[in-house]
This record gives C-alpha cells, structure tokens and sequence, in this order.
C-alpha cells in the first residue's frame, strides 16, 4: 500500500538524532537479553530441587523460542510501519510481566512455560525492531558498521550478565525461586522510563497498519540472504546454548557445592567471550579481505572455532574421570563457543544490513533472528537423546554438522558472488 502526497506530508519527519540517544534503545536491548537468559542457572535450580528432568527442564528453557519466532516475524515489520519506540515498549513491558510469571515457577511448570514463551515474544519484538533502532541512531554520528556492532553487545551484554547475577542470587540469595528475577525487573523499568525520550526513527504510516504485506517474510529473494545468512543462523545461538546450558549439566556433578553459579558463570564466560570477540570481527568485516563476498572469512572463523569447540567438549565429555578439571576446561570450551557466536553474530548482522533495502530492513532482520533462535532447541535435543548415544557422541555429530554447514555456506558464498 503506498502514500498519497498529502498522507506523506502529514507524517511527521524523525527529528534529528544525538549521539546519546542510540544508548538508550540499546539498554532496552540489554533488559530484554537479561530477562532471556537468567533462565540459564535456573534450569539446574528445578532440576536439582525440583525434580525436573533434564529434557524437561531444556525443554522449557527452548520454549523461548516458540514465542520468540513470531514475536520477530511480527514486529519488526510492524515496527517498519509504527514505529521503533512503541514496539520496543511493548518488548521491555512484556519482559517484565513475564519475569513476575516466572517467579510463581515453583507451583508448577505451566507458569515456567508460560513465563518462557511470553520472555520470547518479548525478546522477538526487542531484538528485530530494537536492533534496527540502535543501528539508525548511530547511522549519523558513526561509522559504517557501528550499529549493528552495538545492537549486537548490547543484547549480548545483558545474555552474560544476566544469568552470572541470576546464578549467584540463586545460589546464596534467599527466596531462590523468586529473588533471582528481581535485577532485570529494575533494570527493565529504567529503560522503559527512558525510552520516552529516545527519538523515534521511522515514518508512521497514518493507515493500513494490517495490510500491505505485515506479515510476509523478507529476504527469501535474495538468494545471498537464503544460501550462506540463513543456513549460519542456528549456529549463532546453537552455539551458545550448548556452552550455556547443555555443557554445564554435563560437568555440574563435579562442582556439587557451586553447581549453580557454575551455570551461571558458564553462561556469563560465553557470552561475555563472544562481545570481546566482535571489536575484531568488526575489523575483519571492514577490511579488504572481509569485503571479499566469495571468501567469506567471518562466516569460516566462526564456523570453525564453534567446531572445534564442540569437538573439544566431546573429548572432555568423553573423558568424564576429570573431577573438577572437567569444569574448568568446559569453561575454556564456553570461551570458544562464545568468540564463535560472537563472530558468527556480527556476520550474520552486518550481512544483513549489506542486503537489506531500507524498508525491508528491520524483516530481514527478524527472519535471520528467528533463525539464529532455532539454536535455542539444542540444549532440548541433545538431553532428548541421551538414550540414544552417549553426550561424547552427540557432540561428535554436531561437530560433523559443523563442518558441512561449512562447505556449504562458502560454496553458496562463491556462488553468489559470482552472481552479483
């Protein structure tokens, strides 16, 4: 549907942006990543006290992502045609009620669903319309680039935190099963204040919100976009859910006494790793050899040190007579997967924004976001198939995975750019 020239001249023009401003939509970001993964240390929590099976608990924790894939595939259009702040309000609002739902966890599992699939819509809405956001506010006070890196370690910012705060409460705070959620509440209500005076950066249309193709999925066009960006995707998060969450269950037996700051930790150690990688994944993506499309070295690094990291954890699992040692060296292992994610996440962001035209930009986003949270069923999976072949196994499977996703995404890369 397009715009009249009187409907165009009666919407208002964004006002001009500041260079504080990006600041504060990339704190909305890093509530919401808090709220997302303090759930990390948690999931030891109801196993160990709770009885909940280890599938179960995985489950739940992979629950997320059913509300998060429609959250991003909705709102980032959406926010193409309201406007970024209103859709980012509703996400950091959301955050919070679920984060009350997910208090009352210890009545029973329905409220830890609930509590998971509502953070996810939260965090689909945040993450496609908050990254475009942060990316148009730095778009006239930096440099190229500059946005998605920040929208990148300000979702990751609040992934590490979260669940290190969360995993220390957990562990010697009172009111287990509540207190550890009380930080992102705080933290989401001063961003929510502060969203008010942040500047709004896109047009409003003054009708047919509903219409016009809101829901239709962008970028499956591109055949970039669909042979080398998506295929990547699950391996962004794939990646940091097993360091995050299947790894410490394996070696959590070990650590007995510290079992849950142990997940937190190791939570915290993954993502934390995978923020200090993107400043050098940024430069590679700047420079002459990382222009070069046909060789696309971000998208390889990645990919091979996620692999590598899987094939490590499998010897350690392999193992399993390490005592305490198996903590520490499933630690160096987050530390892998983590510069993986990181690199595989400004790739697949900057890729993005590289393809995407300017109104298509905040969907193209949402669907490599929701590709990227596919990864979030690994931790499920794994645990799902425990009868099946032993942890070492499975991750020896994965890492065969690695390796064609691969040759496949630099042979599509090749393709392409032959192509363009």
């Amino acid at each position: 549907m397009s715009l009249t020239d009187v409907e165009k001249a009666a919407v208002a023009t964004p006002p001009r942006t500041h260079k504080e401003t990006w600041s504060r939509a990339a704190l909305a970001l890093t509530a919401v990543g808090w709220g997302a993964n303090q759930f990390a240390p948690m999931v030891l929590l109801y196993r160990e006290r709770m009885g909940v099976s280890a599938s179960a608990a995985e489950a739940i924790f992979g629950l997320y992502a059913a509300g998060l894939v429609p959250g991003l595939l909705i709102a980032g259009p959406l926010s193409d045609r309201v406007g970024r702040r209103p859709v980012v309000a509703f996400a950091v609002l959301l955050s919070m009620i679920s984060g009350v739902v997910l208090m009352l966890g210890s009545h029973g599992l329905g409220w830890l669903s609930t509590g998971r699939v509502l953070m996810g819509i939260a965090s689909g809405a945040a993450f496609s319309a908050g990254s475009a956001w942060v990316k148009e506010l730095s778009a006239t006070n930096a440099v190229a680039g500059a946005g998605a890196r920040r929208a990148s370690i300000a979702m990751t910012a609040g992934f590490g935190i979260g669940p290190l705060i969360a995993g220390v409460l957990v562990q010697w705070g009172p009111a287990a099963y509540e207190v550890p959620y009380i930080p992102q509440l705080i933290l989401a209500a001063a961003a929510l204040f502060l969203l008010a005076g942040t500047p709004e950066t896109v047009q409003r249309w003054p009708s047919g919100i509903l219409g016009g193709g809101l829901l239709r999925l962008r970028g499956f066009s591109d055949r970039r976009f669909v042979g080398v960006v998506l295929p990547m995707a699950p391996w962004v998060f794939g990646a940091a859910t097993i360091a995050m969450v299947y790894l410490p269950g394996l070696s959590a037996s070990h650590v007995k006494g510290i079992s849950l700051v142990f997940a937190g930790t190791a939570a915290m150690v993954t993502a934390m790793s995978g923020v200090a990688i993107q400043p050098f994944a940024r430069r590679v993506a700047a420079s002459p050899a990382g222009q070069d499309r046909a060789r696309p070295r971000l998208l390889t690094l990645g990919l091979a040190l996620v692999t590598v990291g899987t094939l490590a954890e499998a010897g350690v699992a392999a193992l399993n007579s390490l005592g305490a040692w198996q903590a520490v060296l499933t630690l160096v292992v987050a530390v892998v997967m983590g510069f993986g994610y990181g690199i595989l996440l400004v790739f697949g962001l900057a890729e993005v924004q590289r393809l995407a035209p300017p109104e298509d930009l905040a969907g193209m986003t949402a669907v490599f976001q929701a590709f990227t949270y596919l990864g979030f069923a690994a931790p499920y999976l794994l645990s799902a198939l425990k009868n099946v072949a032993s942890p070492s196994t499975l991750l020896l499977a994965v890492a065969a995975l690695g390796v064609l996703t691969i040759a496949v995404t630099v042979r599509n890369a090749r393709v392409t750019a032959k192509q363009s």
